[in-house]
């Protein structure tokens, strides 16, 4: 008998003829996440299984795997020969705690003696026999005890079943450029995009003097806290103050923000076109705020054509992205109280239905494609 954690994946079952792409993607990110580990990573079947590893790292490798994206859910378990009464033994000897449970019997081993309807009431039987003060409850039920018979003659048996982050597994979408910006946003932007499959870069646009080291420190933070996610992250560090002092000094106020979320899209293009990024990745939320209209949005769009522009929480509420920004450990980092660039020369009353002819007639007062080379120029780039 051997402890082992049982992995699954979800949607990777939907995916054809490409399915044995994904499965290579999804067992090579779950070797890098537990590199730091001795254990081994095999499969069988349709499962993942962690084996041989050092009893006192078990929770620090499920707190890995929980974050692996592909990977659904995760169990510990008990390995046993695929013999019933070896099964009946070790189930006789659970003492379950809770005051209902149920039992499932998963039989991919089509050769194993009884089928899954009856091992249930067998097993489920032994179980109420030796532990008199629990019901069985196949519906709403408090402890699951589950048989998991496969095909290389080695039944696995658990009694929890712990959720992992789902989705699909990184890189597998290609890449894009995240813009961090520091806010809760874009940290939540981060992960459900890569929780699609895309592996990310970052670009943080910064205002110094306007803007103090502990508002970039704190982008720091937040990079590293999306490692845990993302694997290593390459952040490109951008200086805006001169092209935010050109915009105040030549430009109508209320088209202040307008004009900076044009420049940023422009220098990311710039940025994804030299590093063979495909997409730029934002916070936005449609509505939230006066750049986040449909119009500023869509003037944004226009100020390059190139990359497609992805906008994960473009229909999410501040509660869904609060909600996960917790989940994702960045939510307490994101409300310090560091302002970022897009607080510097703040209009009062900004427009929020900007109209492309007359935002293209601001744009002519300044230097677009100077400022843009001395961006470019410019930037700082960081390996998290």
């Amino acid at each position: 008998m051997n402890k082992v954690i049982v992995l699954r994946f979800g949607e990777l079952y939907l995916k054809g003829k490409n399915r044995s792409y994904f499965e290579k993607v999804l067992i090579n990110n779950i070797k890098k996440s537990l590199n730091e580990f001795n254990c081994h990573v095999i499969k069988s079947g349709g499962r993942y299984f962690v084996t041989q590893y050092d009893e006192f790292d078990e929770q620090q490798i499920i707190d890995k795997l929980t974050k692996v994206f592909g990977l659904v859910s995760l169990s510990r378990a008990v390995e046993v020969n695929s013999d019933v009464d070896e099964i009946k033994d070790y189930v006789s000897n659970l003492h379950l705690d809770n005051k209902s449970f149920r039992v499932s019997v998963t039989r991919a081993d089509k050769n194993f003696p009884i089928v899954s309807s009856e091992f249930e009431k067998i097993l489920g039987g032994i179980i109420l026999k030796n532990n008199p003060d629990i019901k069985v409850s196949l519906k709403d039920f408090d402890t699951e005890v589950v048989i998991d018979i496969r095909e290389n003659k080695n039944t696995y048996i658990s009694t929890e079943k712990i959720q992992c982050a789902g989705g699909m597994p990184l890189s597998t979408a290609g890449n894009g450029l995240l813009l961090l910006s520091g806010g809760i946003d874009s940290p939540v932007a981060a992960y459900m995009i890569a929780r699609r499959g895309m592996s990310l870069s970052a670009i943080h646009f910064y205002s110094f003097p306007y803007t103090s080291e502990l508002a970039k420190q704190k982008v720091f933070t937040l990079a590293k806290k999306l490692t845990e996610y993302l694997g290593n992250i390459k952040l490109y560090l951008c200086k805006f103050t001169h092209i935010q002092e050109e915009i105040h000094k030549h430009c109508s106020p209320e088209y202040m923000i307008t004009l900076m979320r044009r420049f940023m899209m422009k220098i990311s293009a710039r940025i994804c076109k030299q590093n063979g990024l495909k997409a730029i990745i934002t916070g936005e939320n449609l509505g939230q705020v006066a750049s986040q209209t449909v119009e500023s949005m869509t003037v944004t769009n226009f100020a390059q054509t190139e990359i497609p522009i992805f906008r994960p929480l473009i229909g999410f509420d501040k509660q869904n992205i609060i909600e996960i920004a917790n989940m994702i450990d960045t939510y307490n980092t994101s409300i310090l109280p560091y302002e970022d660039c897009c607080t510097v020369f703040l209009p009062k009353n900004p427009i929020i239905k900007p109209k492309m002819e007359k935002v293209l007639i601001e744009e002519k007062k300044l230097d677009i494609d100077n400022l843009i080379e001395e961006a470019i120029n410019g930037l700082e780039i960081l390996e998290f």
